[in-house]
This record gives C-alpha cells, structure tokens and sequence, in this order.
C-alpha cells in the first residue's frame, strides 16, 4: 500500500527522454517542472549560485527555468515523456547534474503534483534507470530526522528508506509506518510487485495511534491490495508487546474507503433458557449511494432464531430515514415444570420506521413518520435486553402537513397507533384530519394607524378535527369484518372568537365566545337486565350531532410586594391572580339518561355520545360558573459575599424560594346542587442551588361521597373539614456529579472514523450515550441521579359499589463514578416501594484501554437476569471485534 503512494506521485514530473545523448530534449524536459527553491525568489533569466551545474559547456540561457508552470504542447518532447506539472522545493539546494542524470533535493524536501506529496530529507533521481531514492538523515545520537513521508488521497506513509523504479512500479520500502483513518500498518520490509499489490514481509496491524501500540496483529507475511484489502498468513494478537496463545489462521482487513459491503461477524452467548447462541451475524449491502441494508440474525441452540433487516436511506436536502423488520422465533426451554411440554415457543414480529423530510425541500410541506409497533410478546422474548423487556407501550405516528399564506391555514393529515402490552389493546386512527386557522382580524386595516378602534382587535380563528379508528385486541381471533365492526368515527369543530381590550391599569380584561360542534357515529343506550343482573349496551349506529356554546371574561393582573432585609437582601413575592365568569347555556341534557347499576335500583347518569365514541360528550345543564386561580412566585436575593468585580450585577445572588404554588376553582351559579369544582393545588420548587426538584399536586373534593362512590351535595366545610383528597402525587428528583476533568465536547473526545459521514458520526455518539457499559464517560469522575415518586388515586368500583385507593411509589437511582483514571463503576435500579421490589437493577464495570475498553454487565436481579463480559476495541472498523462471554436466565 505504502509502495502504490509511491507509484502514483513519485516523481511524475520527470519526463524520460528517449535516449540520454539528446541534452536538448533533457533541458527541454525540465521546462514543465514549477520550480520553489530555497529562498523562492528565482528569477526566470539567471541561475542560482548555490546550484552546481555541469552542462557540457552549455550556457545557463540554454536552460529556461519557468517559475508558474502553464500548459505545455507535449509534442517537443520525446515519446516516453511524462507531462505533468509537478511542484518541488529544498530548502538546502536543488542540483540537476545533465551529464550523468541525477537530480538531487537536499533538506526538506518536498515533492508535489495534483494529487500526492513526498517530503524527505534527501531525494534522488536517477534518470539512467529511472530509480528514485528517498532517505533520512541521522545525527550524532543516530536519531534519524526527516524521514520520507508520503501523503496520498488522505492516507500516509512515514519510512526510512525507499527504493522505487518508476518505469516497471517496482521498489523496495524499509520500517514503513502507514496510517489511513483509523488504521495504522507498520512493515519491516514492503516490496511493491505492480502498481496495485505489495507484498510485507514481519507486518503488524492495529488500529491504535500510540507508538508502539496497546494491541496489534503480528503477521509474518502480508498482501496488500491498495484501496481493497489486506490479506495476511498466520497471525497473532498481542496486548503492550505480549504476544497471545492464539493463532489466527489467517486474516482479512479491510481498506476501502467509504461505505463497502461485507459480512458483520457474530459474538457468542449462553442463555439458560435459549441455549448457546450467536448474535450479531448479518451482512451490509450498499445498493447505491441513497440505499443501504443490513441484515442480522441471532441463532440459538434450542432452535430460536431473530432475523432483522433493517434498510436505510438518505437523499441529501430531500429526506432520510430507515427501516427495520424483525422476525423472532422463540423457543424457551420450560423450567418451572407447570407445563407438560418441554419447550414453550412462539411467533413474533416488529416494525420500526423513522423517517424526516428536509425543509427545504418543500417549503410549507412536512412528512415525518416514527413507528414502533409489533406483536405484544416481541420486547418480552428479547434477550439480553432488559430495558427493552420492561417496555409495555408501543405509540407510532405517521403525519403529513401543508400550511400556506406564511402559516396563516394549516391542513394535517395523521395516522397513530397506541398498544399496551398488559392489557393487548390496540388502538388504531387513520386517518385523522386536521384543519386550522391561526385568528384573524377582520376589522383590523392593513396598514397600522395610532388612532385604531377597540373592535379592531376581535379575532377569530377555526379548527376541525376528524377522526377514525379501530380497537381490538391482539389476543383475539380478529376477522376483517370483525374489525370493521369495531371502527368508528368522529369530528370536532371549533370557532372560538377573542378580543384584548386596552389595560385599564394594572387589570387586563379578555372577553371570548366560542362555539364547538362534534359528529359521532353511534349512540349507546344503556338499560338494566334484572334476570341477568348486568348493564346491556344497545349501539346504534349514524350520523348524530351536538353542540355547544360558551360566554366568559377573564380579568388577569400582578401584585408584587417587597421585604427589604438591613443586609441589602430581601424577599419577593409575586401573585398573580385569575378571576373569571363563563356562561354555558343547555344544549346537551337531551342526550343525558339514567339507568339502573344494581338491584338497590341505583341510577347512574350517562350520556348517549359518552360510551363508545372517539369524540367525547359535551357536559349537562347550564353553567354560570366564576373561576378562580391564585398563582404565586417567591424570590430571594443576598449579599454576595463572594463578588470581587464590582459589577452591580453580581452584587447579590438571586435564587427562587417556590418557583410556583397555586390553586384553582370554580363555582357554578346556575347549578341546583354540588356548585363547587373540586380544588387543584399544586407547587414546585428547586432547593440546594437547583440540586433537588420538587413537584407536586393534588385535588381536594369539598363533597361527601356515598357509598356508591357517588358525590353527595354536603359541603365537607359545614362540618370542620377542609375537604377529601382523591388523588396526588409527589416526585423528586435531584442529580451530582462531579467537575469535568476535559471540557472538550464528546464528539472530539470520542475516537471516530474522520471519513464517517456526520449523520454516522451523531448515530455513534448516540450509541455511546446509551450503552454506558461499553462506552464510558471517564471525563466526569462520578455522578448520581435519584428520583422518588409517590401517589395515589380514588377510583369507583366496578360494579359501583363504592371506591377504592390506588397507590404506587417508586425509587429510580442510576449513576457512576471512576475507581481510578482508567476504571469505572455504576448501574440504575427501579426499587418499587409499594410491594417491597426491585424491579430491575443492572450493574457495570469498565476499563478504560486507551484503544480498547473492557465492560462487565450484570443484570443479578428480575424476570431477566444477565451477565456479559465483552472486551472489544472503541475504533468503529473493528468494534465487531469483541471477545464475548455472555448468559442469560429468563423466568416467566
């Protein structure tokens, strides 16, 4: 390889005569050569002193040195002439001695022509057997400077010697050291036998950029093939100069630039319930320069298998996405012995689709697309996958938009789809329509004017929705038909109106109007079968409509108050209260029955659009309710002791005490009973200087409840009591870490393969990021990340007997830190609070190698349990390289 840098530059610019006693066509020859000498200022007439020059009593204006080389008409010279212009320059001297014809460039040499560059301390040309030689220099303590150095099309080549015949392509090259992306090559001897293949003779390939090497391959003979592969005899690795008890037979490395086909090599792993497998084999085609696919298999002794094809594409400033199938065959040895059968098996599939349209490529159009849908089972059978065993959701989306007027009308058409694992629903929309205006004002002039009217400022804007879908579930035996008995379909209209009036004051008064309409297509009636002793549902199916409108004004303002504190400190505090008064007039009891839940003849109220629609019901009855909302911000601020600027602006430190705590309410005036809302309150906050968020609500009913679970009209405060609270929740989270030790973003910390393309590059860096066990931060000693959620919910009985409470309360930890600069150690754990259970717990140890990195991983506690040992290298051309020791132990 190092020998075919030499072939396509060395010296191109030496054009051969055809016989030596023609002096006037080897003068003539160095016309097309573009001369830089020493000092660079050569004049075109005269020659250099410090050029020693012999030509057989030849005068200097014989020879005409052109100092910008320029086209020249090849005819002149001989047939077996090179005309390439070619760039040299020494910074000692440059000889051409005619009688013999040598050439000499001493001290920094430098050759140039389009596409290579040679630089060495000595360059010599023989033109009597067209050998070139380029050496180094050493000195007194034998360390050799200027070695020659051969860059050619982004690879380089660093050398002690080199011996080259530019006429037969043949040459001998000496300790070569060639480096191209992420490879490094280094040679005792090379020789190069044509333009295209070089044979080495005691070669060691490695991806590591340190001299000598963290790891290498030992070959005693090499073929190299420039720009394809390399192909080596026996071979074996060796870690900081130790040689290992493994013999590879042989080995294949590849060379080409850019993406190229080829087989992705498996890892092996022992599962338990699998059996032993090999994961990863696959093969990458390049079908052209927008398409590409990969394809993967994961084989298991017990006769499981996984095949996944995943293709790609990307059409610069169009679009880009990719694709990916699977197809997984499970065939889990059964351990429990519940079941007579010695295997449990089972067919599952899943899809995947991510696609994103430039925006430039149409302006005002978008496609975007994002599916993440299969059979229910897919993520529970994945092996060694624990993140992805405890995913019960699937959501896709599929939307298409169009705006025009500068956005000013929007139209979107969408497709969704949403299934849960536990309770194997699947919910299916398409497609979903939506059409919207941002508000206009019709009064309002074109051209702006100081005198405008208060109507001026009424606008208007529209939005309708249409919608459709189907909902099933995958456990049953679904019939075309089937499901489309269980399609449905809606629409919902909007036309809200809004005017700003001025402020008058600190006040600020928004009056609106707003009208909606929704289209079902069904209407259910509900009706108590007393033989039974069930709830029938009577569907009947249609075109049916309801409508509703709305009056209100809402009065906003901000009231601020101050404690001034002798220090200079003090405290700030912020409220911003909301009154306002809305009137809904009765358009919808019409659609509102009664119906009998038990034998105790208790009626249940419901609405005939509420139970099988995928548009909601509109509520009963008229309302006048007024709405209250009481928001409050509290800050802080004290003397910062610390400031030594001067700056007004770093004399205090200001942090926030609540960044918000508030309720909310309303009361109907229209209503004959239960007037009250219930009560939302909620708060949030940041403590510590940030280092912990604390966020929480809940919703305090003022009512009674009965024992149906039903509200009763008995004011909770007539008795003492400030209310009931049917549900909360409470989170926490706080995050540390230690300071940076390397400021530098991860992409330059990172090592990656230069001629990665950018979206390969960010694919990468992502994958780091989510594989921490195999990719580990060690630029941040330590960091911890802790999370606490509570909560509780009052939920009515089925069969309405009353009501009961749901509690959940979990503990999230992750977090690392660093044993040493080149070890680390870390892990998550979900611990579930409520029934005294960890959930899942995965821990990590890595090591970092420099050019290679070890990582344990452990999975010890849950439905999937998993331990990996995998020692692989961080370059991305030989990241296939692991050395895998992996199980797996799966309970059901």
């Amino acid at each position: 390889m190092v020998l075919s840098a030499c072939a396509g530059f060395l010296f191109l610019w030496i054009c051969q005569a055809g016989a030596q006693s023609n002096a006037a066509n080897n003068i003539r020859a160095l016309t097309i050569l573009t001369i830089r000498g020493a000092k660079d200022s050569v004049n075109t007439d005269t020659i250099p002193a410090s050029w020693a020059m012999k030509m057989d009593n030849r005068t200097p204006q014989d020879i005409f040195i052109q100092k910008h080389a320029r086209p020249v008409d090849e005819s002149i010279f001989s047939k077996d002439s090179l005309g390439m212009i070619v760039d040299f320059k020494a910074t000692d001297s440059v000889i051409y001695h005619v009688k013999s014809n040598m050439l000499y460039l001493y001290k920094d040499a430098d050759v140039k022509d389009p596409d290579d560059d040679i630089t060495a301390n000595t360059i010599e040309y023989n033109r009597n057997n067209n050998q070139v030689r380029a050496y180094g220099n050493s000195d007194t303590s034998n360390e050799i400077s200027g070695r020659p150095t051969i860059l050619q099309k982004g690879s380089k080549s660093i050398m002690d010697t080199a011996v080259y015949n530019i006429k037969t392509q043949k040459g001998i090259l000496k300790n070569t050291f060639y480096n191209e992306g992420e490879i490094f090559v280094k040679a005792d001897i090379a020789k190069k036998v044509d333009s295209n293949s070089i044979f080495i003779k005691d070669a060691r390939f490695t991806t590591c950029n340190l001299e000598p090497p963290h790891f290498d391959f030992h070959a005693w003979k090499m073929k190299m093939i420039t720009g394809k592969l390399a192909v080596s005899g026996p071979a074996f690795p060796e870690f900081e100069g130790v040689p290992m008890p493994v013999i590879i037979p042989f080995g294949i490395y590849p060379l080409t630039r850019g993406r190229h086909s080829g087989l992705l090599p498996p890892t092996f792993e022992q599962n338990s319930s699998y059996g032993l497998g090999i994961t990863g084999l696959g093969y990458y085609k390049v079908i052209n320069d927008n398409w590409d696919v990969t394809t993967r298999a994961n084989l298991y002794t017990y006769g499981g298998y996984l095949v996944t094809i995943s293709p790609e594409y990307y059409k610069r400033y169009k679009y880009r996405g990719n694709l990916s199938f699977s197809y997984q065959y499970t065939k889990i040895l059964n351990s429990g012995g519940v079941s007579e059968q010695e295997y449990q098996t089972g067919t599952t599939m899943h899809i995947n689709w991510s696609h994103s349209m430039d925006s430039k490529a149409h302006p005002g159009v978008s496609f975007s697309a994002n599916v993440d849908a299969g059979s229910t089972k897919f993520n529970t059978y994945l092996a060694n996958n624990p993140y992805a065993n405890f995913s019960n959701n699937l959501t896709s989306s599929i939307t298409y938009a169009k705006n025009w007027d500068n956005g000013k009308y929007n139209l979107s058409l969408s497709a969704t789809h949403n299934q849960n694992s536990n309770t194997h629903q699947i919910n299916v929309q398409f497609p979903t329509l939506n059409f919207s205006t941002t508000t206009i004002y019709p009064f309002q002039k074109k051209e702006s004017a100081d005198n405008s009217k208060w109507y001026d400022n009424i606008g208007f804007s529209y939005n309708t929705t249409i919608l459709n879908q189907l909902s099933f579930f995958d456990t049953a035996k679904n019939s075309f038909r089937s499901l489309l008995d269980t399609m449905q379909w809606g629409a919902q209209h909007s036309l809200p109106i809004t005017l700003t009036l001025p402020a008058l004051g600190p006040l600020i008064f928004t009056p609106s109007v707003s009208y909606a309409e929704n289209w079902y297509s069904r209407k259910d009636t509900l009706s108590w079968d007393a033989e039974r002793r069930k709830v029938d549902t009577t569907i009947m199916r249609g075109f049916y409509t309801a409508r509703q409108m709305s009056f209100g004004v809402t009065m906003n303002t901000r009231i601020f108050g101050t404690v001034n504190f002798k220090n200079g400190g003090g405290i700030r505090h912020e409220v911003r209260p909301s009154i306002g008064f809305s009137y809904t007039p009765d358009m919808n009891s019409k659609n509102y029955k009664n119906v009998h839940v038990d034998t105790t003849e208790y009626e249940q109220r419901y609405s005939v659009y509420g139970i099988g629609n995928v548009v909601s019901a509109f509520g009963e009855g008229q309302s006048g309710a007024i709405t209250f909302s009481l928001d409050n911000v509290l800050m802080m601020r004290t003397p910062n002791k610390n400031d030594t600027t001067g700056d007004p602006e770093n004399k205090y430190k200001k942090f926030n005490l609540l960044d918000g705590f508030g309720l909310s309410t309303s009361y109907n005036l229209l209503a004959d009973s239960l007037n009250w809302a219930p009560v939302a309150i909620y708060a949030r906050t940041s403590l510590f200087n940030n280092k912990l968020s604390v966020n929480s609500n809940m919703t305090l009913d003022q009512y009674e409840y009965g024992s149906h679970g039903n509200r009763i009209n008995k004011l909770l405060w007539s008795q003492g009591k400030i209310g009931t609270i049917t549900n909360g929740t409470l989170s926490l989270s706080t995050s540390f870490s230690s300071k940076k030790t390397d400021d530098r973003p991860d992409s330059s910390r990172i090592e990656m393969d230069p001629n990665m393309p950018l979206d390969q590059q960010e694919e990468q860096l992502n994958y780091v990021r989510s594989n921490p066990g195999e990719f580990v931060d060690f630029n941040i000693p330590w960091n911890v990340q802790l999370s606490y959620a509570m909560g509780f919910n009052r939920q009515v009985n089925p069969d309405y007997s009353g009501f009961h409470k749901v509690f959940n309360s979990s503990l999230n930890m992750n977090g690392d830190f660093s044993l040493s600069p080149k070890w680390k150690a870390g892990g998550s754990l979900y611990y579930d609070v409520i029934n005294h259970q960890v959930g899942m717990m995965t821990l990590f140890l890595s090591r970092d190698m420099h050019c290679w990195q070890m990582s344990i991983n452990i999975t010890p506690i849950g439905r999937y349990k998993s331990f990996s040992i995998i020692l692989n290298p961080k370059s991305g051309i030989l990241r296939d390289l692991k050395i895998n020791r992996t199980r797996q132990f799966y309970q059901y």
